[in-house]
Order: structure tokens, then C-alpha cells, then sequence
């Protein structure tokens, strides 16, 4: 490829969007992500101001692409590699604090293991008796 284009699979890995390139392959054969605005194949070239959009789990990102790196950067310089739409960045947040707070309101399974008494409950329950 010339200098001025990336294969999508390698560009998502490289800005550390997927941990592996596989992971980024699966995600885009998915449906998980789209090339200005079309569904998309993993070999499909970016180039610069590219528009991408990623969904991942809950999450979404609408970004342009600012750069093609020449290989895996640590993530406070992958962020340089794309810019996000404030509105996606906003939204994102939004669903991170939303997400946050009802894991703060779930209840939570008692920790550690069952004392004599919840043994001999559980015992009696279960008509296991030693």
C-alpha cells in the first residue's frame, strides 16, 4: 500500500481500539464498525480524514481519522491518531457515568465462605447430613 493508506484491521489494532488485529477483524466482519458510513471489510484502506464509527459492548465512537501510524503506539500517543466528534465523546461519557451508578446500586453477593452456621443451614437444606 502507499504511504497514505492503512488496512482498517491494522489502523483500529495500531490506535488500540482491539487488543489483537483479530479482534478488530472480527468486530468489523461483524458489523461493529463502519467506513464513512458503509459497512466494511477488514482490508479496506483508510486514509487520512476517514470517518469511522465503532461500536464496542455498549459504546460508540464517531471519529476521523488525523494519522496513519507506522506501527503500535503506547495509548497516550493512539490518541493522537483520530479525532471524536464532541457530541460521540459526550454521549460516551454520559453512558460510562450511567453504567457506573448501577453498578454502585446493584446489590452485592456476601464475600468469603459460609460460617458453621450458614454450613448447617445449607446442610439441613439439601437433606445432606454427614
Amino acid at each position: 500500500m502507499s504511504n497514505g493508506q492503512m488496512r482498517l484491521d491494522k489502523w483500529l489494532w495500531a490506535a488500540r481500539f482491539f487488543k489483537t488485529r483479530q479482534l478488530a477483524i472480527e468486530a468489523i466482519n461483524g458489523g461493529k464498525v463502519h467506513l464513512n458510513g458503509q459497512r466494511t471489510k477488514p482490508g479496506k484502506t483508510v486514509a487520512v480524514g476517514s470517518r469511522l464509527t465503532i461500536h464496542k459492548e455498549s459504546l460508540e465512537w464517531q471519529i476521523e481519522v488525523k494519522e496513519l501510524p507506522r506501527q503500535r503506539r503506547p495509548a497516550s500517543e493512539a490518541v493522537l491518531f483520530y479525532e471524536e466528534d464532541e457530541a460521540s465523546r459526550v454521549k460516551r461519557q454520559r453512558q460510562i457515568e450511567e453504567q457506573r451508578l448501577l453498578r454502585a446500586a446493584a446489590p452485592r453477593p456476601a464475600q468469603g465462605k459460609p460460617s458453621k452456621r450458614d454450613r448447617r443451614m445449607i446442610h439441613s437444606f439439601t437433606g445432606k447430613d454427614r
